[in-house]
């Protein structure tokens, strides 16, 4: 089955969709074994991961997208993108999707913040006319070339002008042909619920630790309505932590012991990586003999 078919169905059944953010192949990889059905590339991760900054629309589209490609190459499950802003106009967003979709992603979101964005969970964010925003998803559904492309929109017009205007503006988002909706940084339940009863589409939440929204169970938000929930940024805050605990200590004391139990060994590993796999493959060329 196609990854575009089998996110479609993914995002359709009864049970929500959960959706882990991973910021390299490696992470995409242990997400998979862990037994995530799909997975996200998405701006904040990548940029903390690539650059060592926040999300502030540093990466280009080319960046972003050779991120995408490397964690689609790694896995087997769909994997949804982040499009940003789509990278500009209407032109460059019709550039966005068909990069996306060459990199092999099930999926892609566009949102509606004005460039140069920042993390929807953010002060000081600013959104385009929605006049603006309904060309630029005209274009991403005109140029992609497999129909089951996810095309998700995006509005962070809540933090600016409401959530009378988030919740306008998703449904101008839907009518125009959005598969899915994303209206960000909700701040409560109350929020959550006027979502799902007005915007009819399937709706993603997002669980940013810190951010704006209530943090919340998957359980949770299936019993709310949300389709699919995305957890953007816990992967690499995550790493982030064990690794600034596991350099600390050793500065500190010399000896990797005491983190023994905290990490893979050297066979443990490359078991995760796939060595052996890739070992036997190498024999089965050579065995052949005249």
């Amino acid at each position: 089955m196609k990854k575009t078919k089998r996110l479609r169905q993914l995002i359709e059944d009864p049970e929500i969709l959960m959706i882990p953010v991973a910021h390299d192949a490696l992470c995409a990889k242990i997400a998979e074994k862990a037994g995530f059905k799909a997975i996200f590339t998405a701006g904040y991760a990548n940029s903390a991961s690539l650059l060592a900054k926040p999300d502030v629309d540093l990466l280009s589209l080319a960046e972003m997208v050779d991120c995408a490609w490397r964690i689609v190459d790694a896995v087997d499950v769909p994997v949804l993108a982040d499009g940003d802003t789509g990278h500009g106009n209407v032109t460059n967003v019709a550039r966005t999707v068909r990069q996306f979709e060459k990199a092999g992603v099930a999926g892609l979101f566009i949102e509606d913040q004005v460039s140069p964005k920042r993390c929807g969970h953010m002060a000081g964010k600013q959104v385009i006319p929605v006049e603006e925003m309904v060309a630029k998803l005209k274009a991403a559904l005109d140029v992609r070339q497999d129909e089951d492309l996810i095309i998700m929109a995006r509005t962070d017009a809540l933090a600016v002008h409401g959530i009378d205007d988030a919740i306008e503006r998703a449904v101008f988002y839907r009518e125009t042909g959005a598969d899915v909706i994303f209206v960000e940084a909700v701040e409560n339940t109350g929020q959550m619920r006027r979502v799902i009863s007005e915007v009819n589409a399937p709706n993603m939440a997002n669980m940013v630790p810190g951010g704006r929204t209530p943090l919340m169970t998957a359980k949770e938000l299936e019993d709310l309505g949300y389709a699919a929930v995305a957890y953007p940024t816990a992967n690499t805050y995550v790493i982030a932590k064990a690794v600034t605990d596991f350099f600390e200590s050793l500065r500190r004391t010399g000896t990797l012991k005491g983190f023994e139990n905290r990490m893979f060994d050297f066979e443990a590993f490359n078991q995760l990586v796939g060595l052996l796999e890739i070992r036997e493959k190498e024999e089965s060329y050579v065995k052949w003999r005249r």
